[in-house]
């Protein structure tokens, strides 16, 4: 029995953050840039908004990320 893997490079990543700081969702957003980095990806586009808390009107900021393949 021979176990055959196949390895894939991932070309484009959508990540989705919400906090209810700026300067937390910053910190969300550095981080998972360094974990892509290990697979080679690197931010191409960033959307971020702000909102206000249904219940409690404070403000939730969130963004999404495109992360695209590093050009090698």
């Amino acid at each position: 029995m021979t176990l055959s893997i196949q390895l894939e490079r991932i070309e484009d990543k959508v990540e989705c953050f919400e906090a209810t700081s700026l300067k937390e969702l910053e910190q969300r957003i550095n981080d998972k840039i360094d974990v892509n980095k290990a697979l080679l990806l690197e931010v191409a586009q960033v959307n971020h908004h702000v909102y206000p808390h249904f219940k409690t009107g404070q403000p939730i900021y969130t963004a999404v990320v495109h992360f695209k393949a590093k050009q090698l």
